[in-house]
């Protein structure tokens, strides 16, 4: 069985006209064949909601929450959303943090902003002692002095860091998880970093309905799509998909203390 340790099944597109069955016959077919779990990460307040709903609705699925980079600025007051946030993980059932972290891809993100988000939310991981899943894009240098001085436990999700950069957060402990980019045609540098990931530090993701695996890249991404992933790891690591399935299963049962 596969846990796929990033999710947004709170998204619209699954509601959309990409879909050809209702988000709940997809995830009912996933869970009656390949998926054991499934973290859901809620990127703002708006959507705590509905991953809490779909937590407390599937057994298999798992809450994170958080307030991602690009929605930090929509808020106008930093501590007023992180009473908003500690109020919602310290009345629910919360697996993790998340999505939380830099990205620095788009101008208009204002990064001050970003920065005191981050920190605010490491430091709130920290407090309720749980994992927190980390957003990266094109922050490498700032997401990893924040990594390497945060007091818990880390997952950088749908890994874009440099090998080098992924063998020191992984020296630091911290978990990595790897996404479809991994089987694009020009990531040589994701599988390289896929390749020397410790056993237990290894995670994979979807990240759907984004990021979609090849041979689906663009198209509606879903939790049956991570087996593209895995196939891909054990390819590079030298070593059977049965393998990778097993291991990354029980790293992520480990990481968010699952029975």
């Amino acid at each position: 069985m596969i846990f796929d340790t990033h999710a947004h099944y709170d998204d619209r597109r699954f509601f959309g006209e990409e879909m050809t069955v209702s988000r709940d016959e997809l995830l009912e077919g996933l869970f009656s064949n390949t998926v054991s779990g499934i973290l859901n990460c809620a990127t703002c307040i708006e959507n705590f909601d509905d991953t809490l709903e779909l937590s407390r609705r599937y057994e298999r699925i798992y809450a994170a929450l958080g307030i991602h980079p690009s929605d930090c600025g929509k808020y106008e007051n930093l501590a007023d959303t992180m009473a908003a946030l500690e109020h919602a993980v310290d009345n629910n059932d919360v697996a993790a943090i998340g999505e939380i972290g830099l990205d620095y891809h788009y101008d208009h993100y204002d990064k001050k902003t970003q920065l005191e988000y981050f920190d605010a939310q490491l430091r709130l991981a920290e407090k309720k002692d749980v994992p927190a899943v980390i957003h990266d894009r094109d922050a490498h240098g700032d997401v990893f002095e924040f990594v390497r001085k945060f007091q818990g436990t880390a997952l950088i999700h749908s890994c874009s860091e440099s090998p080098e950069t992924v063998r020191q957060i992984c020296r630091l402990g911290h978990y990595v998880s790897f996404s479809g980019s991994v089987t694009f045609k020009n990531a040589n540098s994701v599988r390289e970093a896929a390749m020397i990931v410790p056993d237990d530090l290894l995670l994979v993701e979807t990240d759907c309905p984004y990021m979609a695996p090849a041979p689906f890249r663009g198209k509606l991404n879903h939790s049956g799509y991570i087996r593209y992933i895995i196939d891909c790891i054990a390819e590079v690591r030298c070593t059977t998909p049965l393998h990778i399935e097993r291991l990354t299963e029980e790293n992520a049962r480990r990481l968010f203390r699952l029975d």
